[in-house]
């Protein structure tokens, strides 16, 4: 059986502060990983208050440069990005907050780009099936569904 190692408050701060100094976390991640390290609930609270006091930790900010790169490098759309700070407990404020780092002019031209490319990776010839395979892919990234559609009923006629 391998023996799991035990941290003393101090280091699991330091490794915590090395954890959320290389990426920006949320509280829920850094919980998550307090407790996999085996630190009892007294402890996840002093080492979490330490973080926030010495701004390790900042859910705004989290929530904010992961709106920005999942829209920016995965192209996912808005719905999709709410979904996912949802799972990581974000208040809405941040959610919010969040979204405004999206401008309106580039998301609809990133939606844009995107649905034209997929289009073109699409090799069915039903032109339902065809439809339904575009949309499928646009509704799974997390763009809204009145303009998936719209822009669907736009390329495929």
């Amino acid at each position: 059986m391998i023996e799991k190692r035990s941290y003393t408050v101090d280091e699991a701060k330091r490794k915590l502060e090395a954890y959320c100094a290389y990426q920006d976390r949320c509280h829920k991640e850094v919980v998550a990983k307090l407790t996999q390290m085996g630190m009892i609930p007294l402890a996840i609270d002093t080492i979490v208050g330490h973080l926030i006091e010495h701004n390790f930790l900042n859910e705004e900010r989290f929530s904010k440069s992961f709106a920005r790169g999942k829209f920016n490098h995965k192209k996912w759309g808005r719905n999709r990005i709410i979904r996912e700070l949802k799972a990581r407990d974000i208040s809405k404020y941040n959610i919010q907050t969040a979204l405004k780092e999206i401008p309106d002019k580039v998301y609809y031209k990133t939606f844009d780009a995107l649905a034209k490319k997929r289009l073109d990776q699409l090799t069915e010839r039903n032109l339902y099936k065809k439809k339904k395979k575009l949309a499928d892919y646009l509704l799974y990234r997390g763009w809204e569904s009145h303009m998936v559609y719209d822009k669907v009923n736009e390329l495929i006629k």
